[in-house]
């Protein structure tokens, strides 16, 4: 697996990525949206970069332009519900692009810190030798990720399997680095410190998925 870490450099991403961690700002979640949003924006454009892209001549109102395009259609496919606001910022550049949608949350049996990951809808296009993207904002444990890859099956291979979080953890990582095919890239806005003893991210910033859309039940 090929990981990116995008914000090693100061960029106008750390600014966002701060805003989103802010107890005072991140209570607004129009704001905290729109923040998650630019950020997608910013991963989007950075991950353009190393796709394949063919020669085309374009049909100017004064002559032709030699330039070139991406070369193999891409999938976005987010997880619910807290991928969706991401997903939005990347479909803002892959406007093209098709789009796919998963859920997939942590059953708590005994209401204790012991989980397993339910994945129980599933709305995708083929990904046979497209570009698939996979959208969720935390990478915790990685085992959200894993189980969706394996829900998509993905008997039709995809060119590159491209895996978009804004906060991750060592463990996550080490997890997915463990699970998913050589042909993965991970792409990371933030590298956060660790999993606590509940499996959540230190020091994160909370549940994206209720900051973005409420509290669920």
């Amino acid at each position: 697996m090929h990981i990116h870490y995008i914000s090693e450099q100061n960029s106008i991403l750390n600014h966002f990525l701060a805003q989103i961690r802010d107890v005072n700002i991140q209570k607004d979640s129009m704001r905290f949206r729109k923040n998650i949003e630019r950020i997608g924006e910013i991963m989007a454009y950075e991950l353009s970069k190393t796709l394949d892209y063919k020669e085309i001549d374009v049909q100017t109102p004064l002559g032709i332009k030699h330039t070139t395009t991406i070369a193999e259609p891409v999938v976005l496919c987010s997880i619910l519900r807290a991928g969706l606001a991401l997903h939005q910022g990347f479909m803002s550049f892959f406007d093209n692009a098709e789009n796919g949608f998963v859920s997939a949350y942590r059953h708590h049996y005994d209401n204790d810190d012991k989980f397993e990951i339910l994945v129980e809808y599933q709305a995708a296009p083929s990904f046979e030798g497209k570009n698939l993207i996979l959208i969720d904002p935390m990478l915790a444990t990685g085992q959200s990720l894993v189980a969706v890859l394996h829900k998509l099956h993905l008997e039709h291979q995809p060119k590159e399997i491209h895996i978009a979080v804004v906060i991750a953890t060592p463990e996550g990582i080490q997890y997915l680095e463990e699970n998913v095919p050589e042909n993965c890239h991970l792409w990371v806005a933030a590298l956060d410190e660790k999993l606590n003893e509940h499996n959540y991210i230190v020091p994160g910033l909370g549940d994206a998925g209720d900051l973005a859309y409420g509290i669920k039940l």
